[in-house]
């Protein structure tokens, strides 16, 4: 592989609301505005030739990837390890109230109700991670549906420093 290209789910219903959902078996669709985005995705992507798409378990992710994939033979794999966070017993409630505990916590620290910690989660930090940024405790979020290009050097690069980061995690500090 030489490159790949990251996107984002499109805007879905819970996001619009300001609510969490961490759980896949929670089927929380794409808005009107998210099924354009992810259109526009795949008019973004159009020309761009692509050997597979791999999505998480949610609706949400799914759902973007066949409206920016209608039209096109790309084998798909759906990979639990790329889910969200699960919230516990924040799941389903506002996302501000999970923040307002994850700042009063460590990475560490489990979400109580069967949820997980941010170091279990840290993998969705490739972002940061390509720019060899350690894990911030508040992460900018990035536009729905927007491809972004990640060679094999960024991938890997990511992918050691957040090997490292488990081993000692501590929040980057954001000006």
């Amino acid at each position: 592989m030489e490159q790949a290209f990251l996107a984002r789910h499109a805007e879905s219903e819970s996001s619009t609301r300001g609510l969490t959902n961490g759980d896949p078996r929670t089927a929380v669709p794409l808005t009107a505005e998210g099924r354009e985005q992810a259109r526009r995705l795949g008019d973004l992507l159009a020309d761009t030739e692509l050997d597979l798409c791999v999505t998480s378990e949610f609706e949400r992710t799914q759902e973007t990837a066949d409206l920016a994939l209608a039209g096109r033979d790309v084998p798909r794999i759906v990979l639990p390890g790329l889910n969200d966070i699960r919230f516990g017993q924040f799941e389903g409630g506002p996302l501000r109230e999970y923040r307002a505990w994850a700042r009063a916590h460590g990475p560490s620290a489990e979400a109580p109700g069967g949820g997980e910690s941010r170091v279990e989660t840290v993998r969705r930090y490739v972002l940061d991670a390509c720019d060899s940024r350690a894990p911030a405790a508040a992460v900018e979020q990035v536009p729905y549906a927007e491809p972004f290009a990640v060679d094999s050097t960024q991938l890997e690069r990511a992918v050691d420093r957040l090997d490292a980061w488990t081993l000692a995690p501590t929040w980057h500090r954001r000006n």
